[in-house]
Order: C-alpha cells, then sequence, then structure tokens
C-alpha cells in the first residue's frame, strides 16, 4: 500500500483541531475592529475615572402651582341716566369716553310746558294768599263785634244790679227789674253768638292756609319736574354710550346716556366649587392684564356669590382692583391668581437628591428584598463641591419641603450661593473626586 495511504491517527487528527481552535480563536480577538475597542477602553477608564457631574448654583425661589381664571374688566358701577319727565332733546353736552363729575349738568330737555305748569301753580298759590287775608279781615270784624257785645253785657248787668238795690229800697217795681235781666240774658247770648263767630272764621283761615301749603307743595313739584329736564350725571367716571341725539323726543324712563365710574375696577371670574374653601371675602388677589403685561395689580375679593351655576357648578367671584389714574378700561382681558405668596426657599431639582429610597432601591437591585411604598421623604443629602485644587464633593443632609414638576424645596441644610452637583454621571460619596461638565455654572478655574 502506498505511504501516502496509510491509515490517519485519531489522536492525531484531535491535536491538529485542538491547535486549528485556538489558532482561531487568538486571530480572531487581534481582529476587532479600532473604534469598538477604543469605546471599550473608554468606558473602563470612566468607570475608574471621576465622575463627570452637572454643577448648579443654590437659589430662592417660591415653589408652588398657579391657576389663573380669566374674566373681563367692568366699571365699578355703571349707571343709565334716563329722563324723568317728557320733552325734547335740545342738547348733549357730552359724548363717549368723555370725563363726567357728580352733578355736572350733561343735557338739556324742553322745559316750556313744565315752566308754565310752575307759573300756574305760582297764580294758584297767590289767590289762596289772597283768600287768607280776606278771610283775616273777616276774623277782625268779628273780633270788633265781640267786644262790642262784651261791653254792652257788662252795661246791661250794672243797669241790672242796680235796679235790684232799687227794687229793694222799695222805689221801683219788680217788672224792671225783670226787664233788665232779660236784657243782661239776651246780651250774654249775643256775645256768645259772636264769639263762635270769631272761631268760625279762624278755622276758616287756617283751612285756607293749609290749602296755600298745599299749593305751595305743587309749586315746588313742578319747579322740580322742571329741574328734571336738566340732565345731571348722578356719578363721577366717564360715558360709555351715547343712546339718543338732540332732537329726540325723551319719554319718562328713557335712556339718554350710560355712565361708568371707574375708581375701581371689577373682574367676575368662574371659579370650582373646590376652590371655594380656600377663598373668603378681602383676600388679597393677583390680577394680570394684557393690555399692561409689565403692571403689577393686586386686587381683593369683594363678593362670593352664594349660588353656584347649576349646570357647570362654577362660582361666580367678584374682584376688585384699583384704578387711580383711570388708566384701566371696560372690556379687557383680566388673568386672576387667587393663589397665595409663598415663602422663597433655596430649590433643587430632584435628580441632585440621594434619599434613604435611593439608597433602598441600589441595595435592591443587588439584591436585597424588596419594601413597600413608602411616603415622600423628609430629609436627604445633597452634594456639594468643596473648594480646593480638583473639585471634589462633600455629601451634605438637607430637610426636604414641598415637591412640585420635579423641583423638591430645601427648608434646611443649603444656602443661597452654594454649589451644588444636580447631576451625576454616576453614583457619588463623600470625598468623591469629580470632573465638571461644559453646562456647569461657576466652573472657572476648577476644571481639571
Amino acid at each position: 500500500m502506498p505511504k501516502f495511504m496509510e491509515p490517519i491517527n485519531p489522536a492525531s487528527v484531535l491535536r491538529w483541531s485542538v491547535l486549528v481552535g485556538a489558532l482561531t480563536v487568538i486571530t480572531g480577538c487581534g481582529m476587532l475592529p479600532k473604534s469598538e475597542a477604543e469605546a471599550q477602553t473608554g468606558q473602563r477608564q470612566a468607570e475608574n475615572g471621576p465622575a463627570s457631574v452637572d454643577v448648579a448654583i443654590a437659589r430662592t425661589m417660591p415653589l408652588q402651582q398657579t391657576v389663573e381664571y380669566t374674566g373681563t374688566t367692568q366699571p365699578y358701577r355703571q349707571v343709565s341716566l334716563r329722563s324723568q319727565v317728557e320733552g325734547t332733546v335740545l342738547d348733549l353736552a357730552v359724548d363717549v369716553g368723555d370725563r363726567v363729575t357728580q352733578g355736572q349738568t350733561v343735557g338739556q330737555l324742553n322745559d316750556a310746558v313744565l315752566a308754565a305748569a310752575v307759573v300756574e301753580a305760582e297764580a294758584e298759590v297767590a289767590a289762596r294768599q289772597a283768600d287768607v287775608a280776606e278771610a283775616n279781615a273777616e276774623v277782625s270784624t268779628a273780633q270788633t263785634q265781640v267786644e262790642e257785645q262784651r261791653l254792652r253785657l257788662q252795661q246791661t248787668r250794672s243797669d241790672l244790679a242796680r235796679l235790684e238795690l232799687l227794687f229793694r229800697e222799695g222805689a221801683i217795681a219788680a217788672q224792671a227789674v225783670e226787664t233788665a235781666r232779660t236784657t243782661a240774658g239776651t246780651a250774654q247770648q249775643a256775645l256768645r253768638s259772636t264769639q263762635a263767630q270769631v272761631r268760625t272764621r279762624q278755622q276758616a283761615v287756617t283751612a285756607i292756609q293749609r290749602r296755600i301749603i298745599a299749593q305751595q307743595a305743587i309749586v315746588a313739584q313742578e319747579k322740580e319736574r322742571q329741574s328734571q329736564t336738566q340732565l345731571i350725571s348722578p356719578v363721577t367716571g366717564s360715558v360709555l354710550e351715547r343712546v339718543t341725539e338732540p332732537g329726540n323726543l325723551a319719554q319718562p324712563g328713557s335712556e339718554i346716556l350710560k355712565l361708568g365710574d371707574f375708581s375701581q375696577v371689577k373682574v367676575v371670574v368662574q371659579v370650582s366649587e373646590r376652590e371655594l374653601g380656600t377663598l373668603r371675602t378681602g383676600q388679597p388677589v393677583q390680577v394680570r392684564l394684557d393690555a399692561f403685561p409689565k403692571r403689577e395689580i393686586v386686587g381683593r375679593i369683594a363678593r362670593i356669590s352664594p349660588a353656584a351655576d347649576p349646570s357647570s357648578r362654577l362660582i361666580p367671584i367678584e374682584v376688585i382692583i384699583p384704578n387711580s389714574d383711570e388708566s384701566i378700561g371696560s372690556g379687557l382681558l383680566a388673568r386672576v391668581d387667587f393663589t397665595q405668596r409663598a415663602i422663597a426657599r433655596v430649590v433643587v431639582p430632584e435628580t441632585a437628591l440621594q434619599t434613604d429610597k435611593d439608597r433602598r432601591s441600589r441595595a435592591q437591585s443587588s439584591g436585597g428584598a424588596q419594601s413597600s411604598e413608602r411616603p415622600p421623604q423628609t430629609r436627604g443629602n445633597i452634594f456639594t463641591i468643596a473648594k480646593g485644587e480638583k473639585p471634589t464633593v462633600s455629601a451634605r443632609s438637607v430637610t426636604l419641603g414641598k415637591r412640585l414638576d420635579g423641583q423638591v424645596e430645601i427648608v434646611s441644610g443649603l444656602g443661597v450661593g452654594d454649589r451644588f452637583v444636580s447631576r451625576s454621571s454616576k453614583a457619588l460619596k463623600d470625598g468623591d473626586l469629580v470632573k465638571l461638565s461644559s453646562i456647569s455654572e461657576g466652573q472657572r478655574g476648577n476644571r481639571e
């Protein structure tokens, strides 16, 4: 049998297979792409080197969630100036936008008919005053008659006394005495009659005088109606609308002008019933006007409606804002914020905190037992940047406050101006050397 046809030794085949496999593995490892190898090397160096951190400077700010309600500005008071009498509008002295003051004459109605009524009423008063003068004269005449009758009565009584004395002396007959007595009685009756006439005429004078008073009231009423032909502004403010024009006939109750008092401005907004418990009358509120974006306005709650809208369940709230210069007009969009101003404290992002919950999470990821859900932590740690040639971190315990939108209040433990780690590329511990990122605040001179 030829030599090349000799049987193959199985042990030799196994040795050659192992050798070829080892060479293949070695060759394959040496054939890794250069970029992947560099990445693996950089990752190992990053894991072994200092952590890259973002550094921020602690500042104070109020941490609160604000809810704005929109409304429209309205005058504090809106008044419709209406005609109280009938008459043609002769003149209107103001127009839309004009300023008016309380008591100012802003228009005039035709008063010819009312002026004639005043003259007629005054003439009636004069006539009744003449009746009083005549009645007083009659009273004087009656009083004179009373005096005459009184004197006559005195005379008859004197005569009767003298005759009675003579009768007792026997100088005259009894008939003469009886006649004198009759005369005295008649005189007394005449006196009573004239006195009654005086009282009657005095009562007539009183009645006429009362009629004069009533007529004088009519005169005053007619004069008041005549004065109502002058249109007087009842408020100090501005003209909102000119409803009619000169030449039109105004009836009692016809609207002439619309006036607005802008010494203050009110805004009515609709709030949810869930917000009602936090609101009270007199409470200060923040108001923003799109027309005056840079103006800070503080208003107050003037009224809280006792009745909610039955369909929307919203409660009308009336807010009053000051407007001493009357620069705020009607119909402007107003944004009302009922949130009370919060205390400004140091606020940091949640990513800067290391709490007990974070440590438990790392322990669980390492195989520790899982724990049940717990309330938000009130204590935590923040890493601040320690001063030195190379930047290192220092763990600081802080007291936590409110949380909102990824931000946390620091009640104590961190001061304004302190530099702290807001984000780190890996977990930190006290004294670790770090590398400041390019977006860190105040990192100049502290980079490696």
